[in-house]
């Protein structure tokens, strides 16, 4: 939906004209999964998929919100938010104003009207592109003055704290400061970024997103596990975090360690040195099409040691990879949602059709398949 599209939307449900439209992207991440609540480095790239919310003040200290994807309409007093009144996807609305009110902000009424093209539960961080796009709304008009490194932590805040999932900052951080052609560095103890260049379109490449539709949720209890492995393995080792080893001294140090603990430890050590390896690779001008392996390495480690792949995602990166991918990796928290494969632009539709035929030989759902390429960060559409 285009921003004119949003505020006519606006316009129907409520009655009246927005005073602005506001969108942030879902994201990829290249590399790096499951480091950032360990401390660890990230890559993620902002994608062409965004959450679109048109916006007002309203008197009253009323909270009202409604979206285009057909979940219920939602209000609630500003000074009744707290963690469990409301349910479903309001709740990540709901929690971006109530962290803003924990750090001091006075925080107004607003009628919030949300239009989402960022696929729900495939891993490309639809919830967090909401929290963006409402912290960027209601900190332009209650003039708040968060600056976005800010708003990345109050956006975790509600997510973690309102809406009940345990993530760390990589996705609010590549909804709200990546760049287009451009990936994110990003290291989550110092919050220290750099933009590193990918741009795809010059090599020839895009990302293929692979959508599995097979629905994840941060907030279940496979995620909040795999974190609760990777602190007692950090505690076992006398670490503050995994950060704070490589992989010769976990090798060392393997038997401190039961066998599970050591496999998430060593999926997060070697994730956070392939960041570095990609980081290196593409800020020394080397072409991104090389980057084949380190991603299907990041797929094993992910399979393997920290078991968040599943049947459909271990397919779609092996029929890619069969089809002429350069390389492929599931991307997100796993447990479903999306893969990518790095395709040439040229053979981006044979090896789509190639995925969708092995899903329909093994008598999975289609998944949905779209090429992606670096792009903007959030902002103000209207």
């Amino acid at each position: 939906m285009s921003a004119s599209a949003a505020a006519a939307a606006f316009q129907d449900h409520y009655g009246r004209p927005p005073e602005g439209i506001w969108s942030a992207p879902g994201r990829v991440n290249l590399m790096g999964e499951h480091t950032d609540y360990n401390q660890g480095y990230v890559l993620p790239l902002a994608i062409n998929r965004r959450a679109r919310v048109a916006a007002a003040l309203r008197p009253g200290g009323l909270l009202r919100m409604a979206t285009t994807a057909g979940g219920a309409p939602a209000e609630v007093r500003v000074e009744d938010l707290r963690p469990g009144v409301l349910e479903g996807w309001s709740r990540y609305a709901a929690g971006v104003p109530w962290a803003f009110g924990l750090r001091g902000a006075e925080v107004p009424g607003m009628d919030i009207l949300l239009d989402s093209d960022v696929p729900v539960g495939a891993g490309l961080s639809s919830s967090a592109a909401v929290e963006c796009a409402v912290a960027l709304a209601l900190n332009d008009l209650a003039d708040t003055g968060f600056s976005r490194d800010d708003m990345v932590l109050l956006c975790q805040q509600a997510e973690n704290e309102f809406a009940g999932a345990p993530t760390g900052i990589l996705d609010q951080s590549a909804s709200l400061l990546a760049a287009e052609g451009q990936a994110l560095f990003l290291d989550c103890r110092t919050r220290a970024s750099r933009l590193v260049p990918l741009n795809l379109a010059e090599a020839g490449l895009v990302l293929l997103v692979i959508d599995t539709r097979v629905s994840h949720a941060h907030d279940s209890g496979g995620y909040a596990q795999r974190r609760l492995d990777c602190e007692r393995a950090a505690g076992s080792l006398g670490l503050e975090s995994l950060r704070d080893i490589d992989l010769s001294g976990l090798v060392l140090a393997a038997g401190t360690l039961e066998t599970t603990q050591y496999r998430r430890a060593r999926h997060v050590v070697s994730e956070n040195a392939r960041v570095l390896a990609v980081v290196e690779h593409l800020e020394t001008g080397r072409p991104p099409a090389r980057l084949g392996p380190l991603l299907d390495a990041g797929h094993e480690s992910l399979r393997d040691d920290f078991e968040v792949s599943c049947p459909e995602l271990d397919l779609a990166v092996d029929a890619a990879k069969a089809a002429g991918a350069l390389g492929a990796r599931m991307t997100g928290g796993g447990f479903g949602g999306s893969a990518i494969a790095l395709v040439r632009r040229d053979d981006a539709g044979r090896v789509g059709a190639a995925v969708t035929r092995a899903f329909s030989r093994s008598g999975y759902t289609a998944p949905d398949l779209f090429p992606v390429e670096p792009g903007p960060a959030a902002a103000r559409d209207a």
